[in-house]
This record gives structure tokens, C-alpha cells and sequence, in this order.
């Protein structure tokens, strides 16, 4: 009796468990041609074009970025496409060199978040009770200070530098990545083949990594491109506080906290590396977004139903 119990457990775990990342994958191919299925691959083409530029930056930059080429302020034109800055910089070099910083924190950043918050969502959500409710507690207290504002806090307690502002942008965007695998692991353990395993023996362990973690792997992307988008706004605004980088590093907002107060008689050098900036965000913001419409399983039920009902 008991071995027919096992073995019907079995089948349900079977019949439950599939490979949910390879039918997501394949369902965004499917999605590819809709609407949002071109603004994520228009965020895609943008970012990865602006991942070029900073990898061939020393071959496509004019200019050493930090040597004075010419007279403080040159408008645009000439061998100067963007202008020079108010030191003599060219615009351009500064802004080919300068992607190299918004990337290299979006990497580590984002790598930092997701590898604490990944786990501790899924062990809160999984194993609840009085574990659960402390990681909430702490969670919630940070996610209650604006973002900026506590990033301004840990930054000047930390110092300067790449790493030590990757690592302030990373703890205001732990929470994001606790919250929605924490609630998205709760209602996946009580879906029948989660139970089943569990029924069957199946360390906690292996059924985290094996039944819940693959289930709730879908948010991860979605999470991932807005918290880079947020994340290069919230450098910029740091680097503009001076809390960003130390002085020699190109940087497009170290740029606009330089540049800004002579709009007036030199708007290229402000505009551009703003203008970079809010490419680079935006774009991200369409990955976000698009994977968003085309994963959600809410909005692929709507959409369902609008059919039908058509």
C-alpha cells in the first residue's frame, strides 16, 4: 500500500514537474513579433550597442577623455562632434569611455542583490514562521528609505569607488529581490508537486533547488533589467553629489555635476552625457517592461481571455 502511495506520488510530481525556464524561453520566441516583444528587443539592441562602445572604447574614442584637446567650451562641430567641456575634454571621448562606469556597476550591483536576495527570499518563503517574519521585518525596514537617500547614506559612509558604490546600490535593491521571490515561493509550495516531493522524503534542500527555484525563476529577469535601469540613475545621482567617483574616472554623470552650472554658454557638455543616460535607462526599462508583459502569467491569462472572449 504504501509503495502504490509512493508511486502515485511520483506520477503527480511527474505530471507537475516540467522544465518552466526552457517553456518560458520558448514562449518569448513565440511572443518575439508582438509589441512587447519589439520593445525588448529594441532595449536589447540598445544596450548591447552601448556594451560594444564601452568595450572598443580605447579604438573608438577620438581623444584621451582626460587630456585638454582644445580651448575650454568649443561648440560642437569639426573634429569635435559633441563639443568640448569647460576643462578643454572632448564630449565624445568622455562619453565613450564614460559607459564603461554605468556598466561595470549595473554588473556588480545587480550580481550583489540577486545573490543575497535570491536565497533568503526562497528560504523565508519556503520555510515561514518565525524566520520568515523576522527577514520580513528587516526587509521591509529597508525597503521603506527612498532608495537614493539611503544609497546617499551608505556611499558616504563607505567612500568612493566602483566597487564601494556597487555595493550601496546593491543593498537598496536586495529587498525588491526578497519581496517577489519570497511571494512567489509561498504560493508555489502549496502547488501539489512541491507537496508531493516533500510526501516522498525529498530534502528541503533539493526540493527548493529542483521543483521551487526553476518555478519562480521567471521573475528573475524581469527584476533584473529594472533594478539596472534604476540603478544607473541612482550612480548618476551619487556621482553628481560627489559621492560617486574619484576625480580622472570618466563618468557621465560626474560630467553633468561638472558641467551643469555653465548650461548656458556650453549645454553639450550637460546634454549629452544626459542624453546617454536616458538612453541607457530607457532602454533597459524596455527589457524590463517587455519581459514583464510577455512573462507575467496574469497578464498571459488576460491576454488569453481577451481572445477567447473575441
Amino acid at each position: 500500500m504504501a509503495g502504490g502511495d509512493a508511486r502515485g506520488r511520483a506520477t503527480i510530481l511527474g505530471r507537475f514537474v516540467g522544465r518552466p525556464a526552457g517553456r518560458l524561453f520558448a514562449h518569448f520566441l513565440r511572443e518575439s513579433r508582438t509589441a512587447a516583444g519589439i520593445i525588448v528587443w529594441i532595449g536589447i539592441g540598445i544596450v548591447l550597442a552601448i556594451i560594444v562602445m564601452a568595450i572598443f572604447a580605447p579604438f573608438l574614442a577620438p581623444f584621451d577623455p582626460n587630456t585638454k584637446v582644445a580651448d575650454p567650451e568649443t561648440p560642437p562641430g569639426g573634429r569635435f562632434v559633441m563639443g568640448v567641456d569647460r576643462s578643454g575634454q572632448d564630449v565624445l571621448s568622455r562619453i565613450i569611455w564614460g559607459a564603461r562606469v554605468p556598466l561595470a556597476i549595473i554588473a556588480v550591483a545587480t550580481t550583489i542583490s540577486l545573490a543575497i536576495g535570491l536565497p533568503i527570499g526562497l528560504l523565508s518563503g519556503f520555510v515561514g514562521g518565525r524566520l520568515d517574519r523576522i527577514l520580513v521585518l528587516v526587509m521591509d525596514s529597508i525597503y521603506a528609505f527612498p532608495g537614493l537617500l539611503l544609497a546617499i547614506v551608505i556611499a558616504a559612509i563607505i567612500g568612493r569607488g566602483i566597487l564601494n558604490i556597487s555595493v550601496a546600490i546593491a543593498i537598496i535593491y536586495i529587498p525588491t529581490y526578497f519581496r517577489v521571490i519570497r511571494n512567489h515561493v509561498a504560493a508555489v509550495k502549496q502547488e501539489p508537486y512541491v507537496e508531493a516531493a516533500i510526501a516522498l522524503g525529498m530534502p528541503r534542500r533539493r526540493v527548493i533547488i529542483r521543483y521551487v527555484l526553476p518555478n519562480v525563476a521567471q521573475s528573475i529577469p524581469v527584476i533584473f533589467s529594472v533594478n539596472a535601469a534604476d540603478s544607473v540613475l541612482t550612480e548618476a545621482g551619487l556621482t553628481f553629489l560627489g559621492l560617486g567617483l574619484p576625480p580622472g574616472i570618466p563618468d557621465w554623470g560626474f560630467d553633468i555635476s561638472l558641467n551643469w552650472q555653465r548650461f548656458e554658454a556650453s549645454w553639450w557638455a550637460t546634454f549629452y552625457p544626459g542624453l546617454f543616460i536616458l538612453i541607457l535607462t530607457t532602454a533597459l526599462t524596455f527589457v524590463g517592461e517587455g519581459l514583464n508583459d510577455i512573462l507575467n502569467p496574469l497578464l498571459r491569462k488576460k491576454d488569453f481571455k481577451a481572445k477567447v472572449e473575441a
